[in-house]
């Protein structure tokens, strides 16, 4: 049987304060967001929102060609780079060329959101991995969880700085099963397995098997568009200086906070993972974050 982990209380993220007297946005990191294909360049725009709603100083979008610009109007805090395209679907052998400047700039890299195809997605790992600094942390989500496992060459190289923010149907993927039964108990497995700290289902996990619950969430969560602003504001706090356990705690601690909030005022299935980012600040402004 699973073990329960500790809760994350107001008062236990109070004692985790990361940096607030930074003198200006290169005090509070670079978050590189790789992902948006040409369907989906908003799932990359969602979170890199998010990234800098919880105070990430920096922020460049890596989407698709076709969408790059489309991008950069619809969030202009950020940079935007067009990764080539072939036959509609991001050439995934070819984007890390590209990306190589703003890779050496990160100080984390998102990469997931938006992404469609599991090659391509195979594709960058294997060309990314080895170009993103050693000092740089780094969150997968979405696809980049469907096809990490069979990446063997990469995992011990982020091993100790890494974030995976598997569903359940993505946690069976990494670990080679069906199905989970028991979701804690394959967080941990997970956790162990790649030296990452886990996000899953308001429980995180860290690889020494320490675990936090946050005592908050709701079934509006489970909506389109929530998973990438759970990972962008895993990553923006990540770039504040953040630990990778601290920062996944703070992260889920605000999305289903926020949810909860929305619930409240919208509806339990009525509000939009949009709207989770926008809710944000006021928490965060009642944390002193």
């Amino acid at each position: 049987m699973s073990t329960r982990g500790e809760l994350i209380t107001p008062a236990l993220l109070r004692t985790w304060q990361v940096s607030r007297d930074a003198q200006g946005k290169d005090d509070r990191g670079t978050v590189l967001v790789i992902g948006g294909a040409r369907r989906t360049p908003g799932a990359a725009l969602l979170a890199g929102r998010t990234a800098l709603r919880v105070g990430a100083g920096r922020l460049t979008l890596a989407v698709a060609e076709s969408a790059a610009v489309a991008s950069a109007v619809a969030l202009p805090e950020s940079g935007a780079v067009g990764l080539p395209e072939s036959g509609g679907r991001i050439d995934g052998a070819a984007a890390p060329a590209v990306l190589a400047a703003d890779l050496a700039a990160a100080d984390v890299v998102l990469l997931g959101p938006g992404l469609d195809n599991a090659g391509d997605t195979a594709e960058l790992l294997r060309g990314l991995v080895p170009e993103i600094p050693r000092d740089a942390a780094v969150v997968l989500d979405a696809y980049a969880l469907g096809v990490f496992r069979d990446l063997t060459g990469i995992h011990e190289p982020l091993s100790g700085r890494l974030v995976l923010t598997p569903n359940r149907t993505e946690a069976a993927l990494l670990l080679g099963r069906e199905e989970v039964d028991d979701a804690a108990a394959a967080a941990a497995d997970i956790a162990r397995t790649y030296g990452a700290v886990v996000t899953s289902q308001g429980r995180i996990t860290a690889p020494d098997g320490r675990a936090w619950e946050v005592p908050a969430g709701n079934p509006g969560l489970a909506t389109s568009g929530s998973g990438d602003v759970l990972a962008g504001a895993v990553a923006g706090f990540l770039a504040r200086g953040a630990a990778p356990d601290q920062g996944a705690c703070w992260g889920t601690y605000l999305h289903a906070s926020a949810g909860d909030r929305l619930s409240s005022s919208k509806g339990p299935l009525s509000f939009l993972a949009s709207e989770l980012l926008e809710a944000m600040p006021q928490i965060m402004a009642e944390l002193t974050v």
